[in-house]
């Protein structure tokens, strides 16, 4: 069985972490930035779609919002996960 809580708050810091991660290069290393985050969707241009300017609350609006979709992502699989698993058992 999985602990629903442990793993949603582990997606949610991993997610949050990422998007972080991102952002930092994305000012530190455009080019890197670009190429790894088109590479995630199989070389199509999308950080073209990107906007140039993110505003301080843009950037933490969509760090709150990506960390708490990430929670309710990771314990819903959880939740299903233990279900599925329970059904399995002997």
């Amino acid at each position: 069985m999985l602990n629903s809580i442990a793993f949603a708050h582990s997606l949610a810091i991993l997610s949050g972490g990422l998007y972080i991660a991102f952002y930092v290069l994305a000012v530190v290393w455009r080019d890197a930035f670009r190429f790894l985050f088109n590479a995630q969707f199989f070389g199509a241009d999308v950080a073209a779609l990107m906007p140039q300017q993110l505003t301080y609350g843009g950037f933490l609006g969509t760090l709150v919002g990506l960390i708490a979709c990430a929670w309710v992502v990771g314990f819903a699989w959880a939740w299903l996960y233990n279900r599925l698993a329970a059904q399995q058992a002997p």
